[in-house]
């Protein structure tokens, strides 16, 4: 986040965060849900732990949700550190889980180099009234989907789907791109000169 709005957008962000449903999935009324499994609530829970050691500022969240409302599922507090170095583990790696760290940078080539300085690269998003640092960013972020004014999610199924680097296998499904995904391609020649032939060359007529 730029550091001319950085605290406003904290203290927005902060707040919605706090106020977010978190319960029942098939509740239409949820805002977020469960962990998909104990394995993954612990996982959550030691990188929140590992985000405390790295010294970033937990600004809300950070505990499991307990109690009567959340006892049939593995339940999480919405989680967000602030104040965070893009070299901490916890906006280096993926946690799979309601943790969000909050970076500051001052210019936009120092937001790309954020965003490119990790491992992964399936979607990115920029929220700009530049025109100019759109197009950039839709050209410069390493990932397979770019967002310009919208979230990361939403991906649709005409459109190819996949990441770059450590995320993915480098493949492009769903569209036309899934074609590909799922054949293999062969290559087939027939000569009907009645002829034989050295090459493909050979066979003026």
């Amino acid at each position: 986040m730029h550091r001319k709005i950085y605290a406003q957008f904290v203290e927005k962000f902060i707040a919605q965060v706090g106020a977010l449903k978190v319960g029942d999935g098939l509740d239409p009324s949820t805002q977020m849900g469960p962990c998909v499994n104990e394995q993954q609530l612990n996982t959550v829970m030691k990188y929140v732990q590992i985000g405390k050691d790295e010294t970033a500022k937990l600004a809300t969240g950070g505990h499991r949700l307990t109690g009567d409302k959340w006892k049939n599922g593995w339940f999480h507090e919405p989680t967000v550190f602030t104040d965070c170095s893009p070299k901490m583990r916890i906006a280096q790696e993926e946690i799979f889980g309601p943790v969000v760290s909050v970076i500051p940078f001052e210019t936009f080539d120092e937001a790309l180099t954020i965003a490119n300085g990790v491992n992964y690269g399936l979607s990115a998003s920029i929220y700009t009234r530049n025109i100019n640092h759109a197009f950039r960013a839709q050209r410069d972020l390493q990932t397979g989907i770019v967002y310009v004014n919208a979230p990361t999610i939403g991906a649709e199924t005409h459109l190819p789907f996949g990441g770059i680097k450590n995320t993915g296998n480098g493949h492009r499904e769903s569209g036309e791109a899934a074609l590909d995904f799922y054949s293999e391609w062969k290559t087939i020649y027939i000569d009907y000169s009645d002829r034989l032939q050295r090459a493909q060359i050979d066979n003026a007529d």
